[in-house]
């Protein structure tokens, strides 16, 4: 089986798994996985990949519940078998100076421009480590 089959029968089985909404939801998977920078959820209805109207994101994030359990079940059955383990790591964080009772707000420095010009920011920091 080629790398190609083998996504079209990733995609096919992730979509199966998704029940309600599943149509809104994938394509919303889409969306997120192509558009390189998400400002909010109005910006991925404009994506190419996303084939509704702005709505059906509130609408599928609202009605449509996947089954973690399974996704994550079917996701581990992609993992290549290998000796090494490699993991892929991603930190964010979003600038948050205003939010002054948000519980895990932390300063970090942003390279960016900010409010009032400083490099350090209150932020909310997430981070996500997973293999690859």
């Amino acid at each position: 089986m080629n790398s190609l089959e083998k996504i079209e029968k990733f995609r096919k089985q992730t979509y199966q798994i998704l029940g309600n909404a599943r149509d809104a939801l994938f394509d919303l998977m889409d969306a997120v996985l192509t558009t390189r920078q998400i400002i909010s959820f109005v910006e991925l209805s404009l994506s190419p990949v996303f084939r509704r109207e702005w709505s059906s994101i509130y609408e599928a994030l609202q009605d449509g519940q996947p089954p973690r359990k399974g996704l994550m079940q079917e996701y581990v059955k992609h993992i290549p078998d290998s000796e090494d383990i490699v993991l892929a790591g991603d930190h964010t964080a979003w600038s948050r100076p205003y939010a002054k009772t948000l519980q895990d707000r932390t300063y970090e420095h942003r390279p960016a421009a900010i409010v009032g010009g400083k490099p350090m920011t209150n932020t909310l920091s997430k981070q996500v480590l997973s293999p690859y």
